[in-house]
This record gives structure tokens, C-alpha cells and sequence, in this order.
């Protein structure tokens, strides 16, 4: 039998050309998942660069909030708003329009989205300013553009940013924030706060023991969640050897007996020249403290201190102060009585 010989020279041919002919398409493939990375990714860099335009905007906005006249300034805050818009870009491209609104945001989360203006807020609404900034079609430079889409005909991407900020007086205070061991009743405060502005009078004023003075003049000290009447735990609060201790609205502080002559002195000392905050107590009846017991904080109010005399005196010498950032807040909501929290980012 004859055998023909195998030509096996020819194989090798035909797999070089399988392969020749799959290159391009291998290429293609390549090349697309490398431009589909490369896209994803400056998608996220603007992404990101909107993200920050719009928190910085929110927190211009917000920053106008504040003081309360006696509303929050919802326009003057959205105004202000809009114009931070145009102090960032996107992908090189200044941006110039974005969606501002004003209202209140629930710190809890319900509801999940911004609240009008009009509601009634509760202890968890803060006025708060939403700021949305996107890249698409008439806005911002239009749509951000994409490698894939030069290359194989694809189409640009859009994309934005939400963010929320809030303004707001504090509903909880952090340890060491009140330097000033001593309450003062809703009544005192009353009467150096004028409703129309929003606003306390900066009159100066005394804050007497209230073993010396009416229930609507006084204020007396407090070791705060300690039941103790003790001088010397007071006096190392005023000079911070013991900080005083984190509190919120509706917490319950020890109210001490006795006038305590020789701590208006130590307040003098270490106080003189200060913005402190207070604590603000419930005092329905106007009929004075409940020394030797507790009473319910109901706000905190900031205090600029003048002078303290002992002796005869027995006073804190000061005025009531708007518009004084609280940087040692615990959070929370609170009724506005002067002293109020930064802007902060809520989303």
C-alpha cells in the first residue's frame, strides 16, 4: 500500500491565519475595556468635583441662615448659595448653575428629603439649604465627555451632585462647653430679647443670686448632674480643673442652695472678657429656682461676661450676645438664644 505523505508544514500556516484574523477583534476588545476604565474613572474624578461644589455651596448657604430675624434668612441664604456655585469646576469647566433651595431637614431622617419652609419644626428640623450641581445637557458645559464616545461613537455621560447643609442653635452641648457652673431662668432671658429682630438686646445687665434678687433677675449655681451644694467642685469648674459635663435639652440639673459669695470672685478672675454659654431652665411660674432640687434645660443661651462682684454685689455683670457659634455642640435642634451651631454637613 502507498502511503501519501502528510503535509505538515501547511497547519501551522492555516492556525497563523485563525489567529491574524482574530487580532483585530482581540484588539477591539482590548481597547474598549481600556476606554471603558478609563472613562469610569474620570466619570468618578467629576462626580467627586461636583460633590465638592455642591457641599461648599450648601455651607455658603447655610451660613446665611443665621441670625434668625426671628425666621431663618431663606433668601438671603439661598442667594448666597448660588452665587458659591461659580467659585469651583468640573472636568476644567467653571461651573455656573445649580438647583438652591432652603427649608428644614430632618436630622432623624423622616422625612428623608427637604421640608418647606412653612412647616412647624420640631426638636429634629434645622433650616437647612440643598444644593444639586450636574453636568447634562444645557447645564454646566453639558455632558461630561467620554473616551469611548470620541473613539467608537458612544454618547457623553451625565452626571450630579446633591448636598445638604444645616444651621441651626444647639439642642446638646459636649463636656467642657459651659465654663459658667450657673442657670438662668426663661424669664431672665425674656426680658433681654426683642421678638421682632430674633435677636437678645445687648444690654448690660446683673444676674444676681437669687437669694438677692426676683426670679426674672437671678440665675444660681449648679454642679450640673452632681447633688452636691459644695464650693469647691464649682470653683473647679469655673477654672476648668473639672470640665463641665455634656448635656442636652431636657436634661434635668442640680440646682445648688446658698449664695456662694466667693465664687463671683473666681469668676472674675477666670471668666472677665468671655462669651460663655448657659444653660436656660423651665420657670413656668415665674416664682424662682427650685434650689436644692432640679430643674429642665429648655435651651442655651450665650452670655458675654463683663465683671462678677462678690461682697455686697453678688452679681455676674454681662449681655446676652446673637449670633455666637457653639464649635463644642453635641447636635441636636434647640430653640435659638443667640448662640447657635456652625454649618454642617447633614448629606
Amino acid at each position: 500500500m502507498t502511503h501519501r505523505p502528510t503535509n505538515i508544514s501547511s497547519r501551522p500556516r492555516r492556525q497563523r491565519g485563525a489567529i491574524g484574523i482574530m487580532m483585530p477583534f482581540m484588539m477591539i476588545t482590548i481597547l474598549s475595556i481600556g476606554a471603558i476604565a478609563i472613562d469610569v474613572g474620570h466619570l468618578v474624578v467629576v462626580r467627586n468635583e461636583l460633590q465638592n461644589a455642591a457641599d461648599a455651596a450648601a455651607l455658603a448657604g447655610a451660613a446665611k441662615l443665621y441670625p434668625a430675624t426671628p425666621a431663618p434668612q431663606w433668601t438671603n441664604a439661598v442667594s448666597n448659595g448660588t452665587s458659591a456655585i461659580g467659585l469651583n469646576k468640573a472636568a476644567g469647566v467653571t461651573l455656573s448653575t445649580g438647583a438652591v433651595q432652603a427649608g428644614y431637614w430632618n436630622l432623624a431622617g423622616s422625612p428623608a428629603t427637604l421640608q418647606a419652609q412653612t412647616i412647624v419644626p420640631t426638636s429634629n428640623d434645622a433650616p437647612a439649604v440643598q444644593v444639586t450641581i450636574s453636568r447634562g445637557a444645557g447645564s454646566n458645559g453639558g455632558p461630561v465627555a467620554m473616551l469611548l464616545a470620541q473613539v467608537f461613537g458612544g454618547s457623553a455621560a451625565s452626571t450630579s451632585a446633591t448636598a445638604v447643609a444645616v444651621v441651626s442653635a444647639p439642642g446638646a452641648l459636649l463636656a467642657g462647653a459651659t465654663p459658667l457652673p450657673m442657670v438662668i431662668s426663661s424669664c431672665l432671658y425674656s426680658q433681654f430679647f426683642n421678638p421682632t429682630t430674633g435677636q437678645p438686646l445687648t444690654t448690660s445687665f446683673k444676674i444676681g443670686s437669687s437669694y438677692h434678687y426676683g426670679p426674672c433677675e437671678s440665675g444660681q449655681w449648679t454642679t450640673f448632674f452632681s447633688n452636691t451644694n459644695s464650693d469647691s467642685a464649682t470653683k473647679n469648674i469655673i477654672n476648668g480643673n473639672t470640665p463641665s459635663p455634656a448635656m442636652k435639652i431636657g436634661d434635668k440639673v442640680w440646682v445648688q442652695t446658698g449664695t456662694k459669695t466667693n465664687l463671683f470672685g473666681e469668676v472674675a478672675s477666670e471668666l472677665t472678657g468671655k462669651t460663655v454659654i448657659i444653660p436656660v431652665v423651665s420657670d413656668p411660674t415665674n416664682t424662682g429656682f427650685q434650689t436644692n432640687g432640679q430643674m429642665s434645660i429648655v435651651a442655651f443661651a450665650a452670655f458675654y461676661i463683663e465683671t462678677a462682684v462678690g461682697g455686697s454685689g453678688k452679681y455676674v455683670q454681662g449681655h446676652f450676645v446673637g449670633g455666637a457659634p457653639v464649635t463644642n455642640s453635641g447636635g441636636g435642634v434647640g430653640p435659638y438664644y443667640g448662640a447657635y451651631v456652625p454649618p454642617r454637613l447633614a448629606k
